[in-house]
């Protein structure tokens, strides 16, 4: 049973203006694809969840939204915790997530396992949100779409092997498909499923 401490600590402090504030970063950042940008209010999440992630499940979720947690997430005390401040339900099947949490260094499900949406109703789709190593520093891609102006370059580390394989296929289904928050320490970089990835020659 994890410490009730655990629990009930590690939110923000001014729920309603930080939370705006972590609303506006991630809007921005999916406005413009790609963008590493840094949240000014972050949560204190029991470990493995990251602050960054912890303060986009403050943000985001709430008792509409079902949310699905990795294996190492869901057998710690971050359910309790998303649940205690949000209200948000945890679900044990990846498709019928609203939301999608994945620690650093676990394994990551190929996109199609979660919730993809309709052709009538493509916002009932999961979002999926990645904590890595580090959002610059790793196998370059190059990010091509609305919002982006020609191109730009994205370098997350510690994404896993097939992760453009794994978008390749997100991208084909469109207007189907999940959207992607990637975060690292107190940063965060969104890829909504309008971008089109491609790797760097060298």
């Amino acid at each position: 049973m994890a410490a009730q401490s655990q629990i009930y600590a590690g939110a923000f402090a001014d729920p309603v203006f930080q939370a705006q504030s972590v609303f506006r970063t991630l809007m921005d950042g999916f406005a413009r694809p790609g963008t590493v940008a840094s949240f000014s209010a972050l949560a204190a999440p029991p470990s493995p969840l990251g602050k960054a992630s912890g303060a986009v499940a403050l943000t985001l979720c709430d008792h509409d939204t079902s949310v699905w947690l990795s294996p190492v997430l869901a057998k710690s005390a971050v359910p309790q915790w998303i649940a205690f401040h949000t209200g948000a339900p945890m679900t044990e099947t990846k498709d019928d997530a609203r939301f999608a949490f994945i620690e650093k260094g676990a394994a990551v499900p190929s996109f199609d396992q979660f919730a993809l949406g309709t052709q009538e109703y493509p916002d009932r789709s999961t979002t999926l949100v990645i904590e890595v190593e580090a959002l610059t520093g790793g196998q370059p891609f190059i990010a091509r779409g609305p919002g982006i102006k020609d191109e730009t370059v994205i370098a997350p580390e510690g994404l896993p092997d097939l992760f453009l394989d794994f978008w390749a296929a997100n991208r084909a289904i469109f207007p189907r498909g999940i959207d992607l928050v990637l975060t690292a320490g107190d940063a965060v970089l969104c890829l909504p499923r309008t971008t089109k990835l491609a790797a760097r020659e060298a």
